[in-house]
C-alpha cells in the first residue's frame, strides 16, 4: 500500500483557511465524537428505535432490532441524526455531514490530505474563494451520491466529498507538482516522489471510479459517488476559472470598445512591425476573447507579450502567453511562452507553484541554452523558499 505523505512545491505564507478547516474537523471530533462513542444509545429514543430498524431492514432476519439498539452507541445515533440521508434531506444536514466522521481513522485519512493539497489550492483561489468551493464541492459531492442513492436512509459523513473536490483543482492546476508516497510492501519501506497527477489520477480512478461501478456506490461502506462528485466539481470549476482568468479584458485595456476578428491579425502585426506596441495591445484586447484565437503569429504574440512584460503590463503579457498556448498547442515557441508565462507568476505574482508548473512544461520543449539557464535560476530560487527541500529537477 502507499500512503501521500508530502507535496512539492509549497507557496509562501500560511494557509489559514486550510488550518482552520482541520482545527474545526479535529475540535468536533475530540469534543462531540468521542464523548459519545463511549456511551451507550438511549434504547428507548425515536431516533435510537428509527436507526436500529433501518439497520435490521438492511439485514433482515440476521440481528435483531433490540439486539442493534443494544450494540448502538450515542455517537451512531448522532450522525443519524446529523448526518446527511438521501431519503430525508436537510440542507443542515448536507452542511453538518462534512464535520463529522466516522472514526479516527476516517479523520486521520481525510486531514491528511486536506494538509497535503490544501495549501496550494487556497493560495491560488484565496482563502475565502477557497472555503466558499470547498464548501460548494461538499455540495455537490453529496448531491452526486444521492443521484445513485436517492432512498437510502444510511447518512453519509465526513469531509471526504469536499477535500475531493480540493483534488479535482489540484489535479487541474498542478499537474507537475511532486508528491511524496510513503509506501508499504511487507518489511519494506521506500518514501518515492511522483507526479500529482499519477498519485491523483489513481485516486479517482483505481480507489474510487472502479469501486463505485463494482459496488454501485454500496460497498465497504464506503461513499465513492462522494468522492467522484467532489472531484469533478473541483476540476470542473478550476477549468471554469482558467478560462475565465485567459478571457478577462486587463484592467488597463476595459476602456476599449469590442473589434470584429476579421481582418485584425494583418493590422496587429502591421503594428507590431512598426515597433507600436501599445496600439497593438489595444487592438489586439478590442477583439472579443472568445474569437481572438489564431489572429496572431506566433511570433507576434511572444514579440507583443514580451513587450507587455517589460513595461509593467504583467497582467496583459500572461494572458498573452497563456492564449498563445491556447492558439498554438503544437506550434512554435512553446518553451519561451511557458518560460514566460512562469517567470511572470514567480516575479509579478508571487505564485510560485503556478509558476513551477510553466517552467517544468518549457524545459520538456527543448530551449535554447539561455533560456534553459534562466528556467533553472528561476527553478532554483522556488527551491530556495520552499519550506522543506524540493527535488532539482535535472
Amino acid at each position: 500500500m502507499f500512503i501521500p505523505i508530502g507535496d512539492q512545491p509549497n507557496p509562501k505564507g500560511t494557509p489559514f483557511i486550510t488550518y482552520g478547516l482541520i482545527a474545526a474537523n479535529v475540535l468536533i471530533f475530540v469534543l462531540v465524537s468521542l464523548p459519545q462513542q463511549y456511551s451507550s444509545a438511549d434504547p428507548e429514543a425515536p431516533s435510537t428505535i428509527e436507526y436500529a430498524r433501518v439497520l435490521e431492514s438492511i439485514q433482515p432476519g440476521q440481528v435483531s432490532v433490540n439486539e442493534i439498539t443494544a450494540s448502538l452507541s450515542s455517537y451512531d445515533v448522532f450522525i443519524f441524526e446529523h448526518g446527511y440521508r438521501p431519503s430525508d434531506p436537510s440542507l443542515m444536514d448536507m452542511l453538518t455531514s462534512m464535520f463529522l466522521h466516522a472514526g479516527l481513522g476516517h479523520l486521520l485519512g481525510n486531514m491528511l490530505f486536506l494538509w497535503i493539497y490544501g495549501d496550494n489550492v487556497e493560495h491560488r483561489l484565496r482563502p475565502v474563494a477557497f472555503l466558499a468551493w470547498y464548501l460548494v464541492a461538499g455540495v455537490a459531492a453529496v448531491l452526486f451520491h444521492q443521484a445513485f442513492a436517492l432512498d437510502s436512509p444510511i447518512p453519509l459523513v465526513g469531509a471526504s466529498g469536499a477535500i475531493s473536490g480540493v483534488l479535482g483543482f489540484y489535479f487541474v492546476w498542478f499537474p507537475h507538482n511532486q508528491i511524496r508516497v510513503l509506501m508499504f510492501w511487507f518489511i519494506i519501506i521506500r518514501v518515492f516522489m511522483l507526479p500529482a497527477r499519477w498519485v491523483l489520477g489513481f485516486y479517482i480512478v483505481a480507489t474510487n471510479i472502479l469501486p463505485f461501478l463494482i459496488t454501485q456506490d454500496g460497498g465497504a461502506g464506503v461513499a465513492y459517488g462522494a468522492h467522484i462528485g467532489g472531484f469533478l466539481a473541483g476540476a470542473a470549476v478550476a477549468l471554469v476559472l482558467d478560462r475565465r482568468e485567459m478571457f478577462s479584458r486587463p484592467k488597463e485595456y476595459k476602456g476599449a470598445h469590442e473589434s470584429p476578428a476579421s481582418g485584425m491579425g494583418a493590422t496587429i502585426a502591421k503594428a507590431i512591425a512598426d515597433g507600436r506596441f501599445e496600439k497593438a495591445a489595444e487592438l489586439y484586447f478590442d477583439v472579443p476573447a472568445a474569437r481572438s484565437h489564431g489572429i496572431l503569429e506566433p511570433s507576434d504574440s511572444l514579440a507583443l507579450g514580451s513587450w507587455l512584460a517589460t513595461h509593467g503590463h504583467t497582467r496583459a503579457a500572461l494572458s498573452i502567453f497563456q492564449r498563445h498556448l491556447r492558439d498554438h498547442p503544437r506550434g512554435p515557441g512553446l518553451a519561451e511562452a511557458h518560460a514566460q508565462a512562469g517567470l511572470l507568476q514567480l516575479h509579478a505574482f508571487q505564485a510560485p507553484t503556478a509558476a513551477y508548473q510553466h517552467l517544468i512544461e518549457a524545459l520538456e520543449y527543448d530551449p535554447s541554452r539561455t533560456l534553459e539557464k534562466i528556467i533553472r535560476e528561476a527553478l532554483d530560487e522556488i527551491a530556495a523558499v520552499q519550506k522543506f527541500p524540493v527535488q532539482r529537477v535535472h
